[in-house]
C-alpha cells in the first residue's frame, strides 16, 4: 500500500488493512488464532472480528502487536524534537575548536588544593 493511497481510503478500509496486517503476521509466525489471542490476552472471537476489520480498539491493537513482536509500527507516533539547521550551526560555532595554551605564570600561581 502506498502512503498516498491511505488518505483516500475510508475508515472501514483502513481497519480492514490493519486486520489484514495482523492476520498476515500471525500466519507468517505460524500462530493459530487461539494461540495469538491467548498471547495477547484477548478472546479468540475478538481476534476474528479484528482480523476482518469489524472490531477495533487501540488497546487490542497494542496487545496484538506486542504478541506479534511488531510494536515498532507505532514508532511513527513518537514525537521527536528536531533542531533547526540555524540553531545547530550556532551550537557548532560555540564549540571549542582548539585547546588554549597555558602560560608558565598561571602554572606558578595555581595550587594543587
Amino acid at each position: 500500500m502506498n502512503t498516498s493511497d491511505i488518505s483516500i481510503k475510508s475508515d472501514a478500509a483502513i481497519l480492514k488493512n490493519i486486520g489484514e496486517f495482523i492476520r498476515h503476521h500471525r500466519l507468517s509466525q505460524n500462530k493459530t488464532q487461539n494461540k495469538l489471542a491467548e498471547e495477547a490476552g484477548i478472546n479468540r472471537t475478538t481476534l476474528v472480528e479484528f482480523e476482518k476489520g469489524k472490531r477495533s480498539n487501540t488497546i487490542t491493537l497494542i496487545q496484538l502487536l506486542r504478541a506479534l513482536d511488531k510494536l515498532y509500527v507505532l514508532e511513527n507516533f513518537e514525537i521527536k524534537e528536531q533542531i533547526s539547521p540555524l540553531k545547530l550551526a550556532k551550537i557548532e560555532k560555540k564549540k571549542r575548536k582548539r585547546a588554549s595554551r597555558v602560560s608558565e605564570k598561571n602554572e606558578l600561581y595555581n595550587s594543587e588544593w
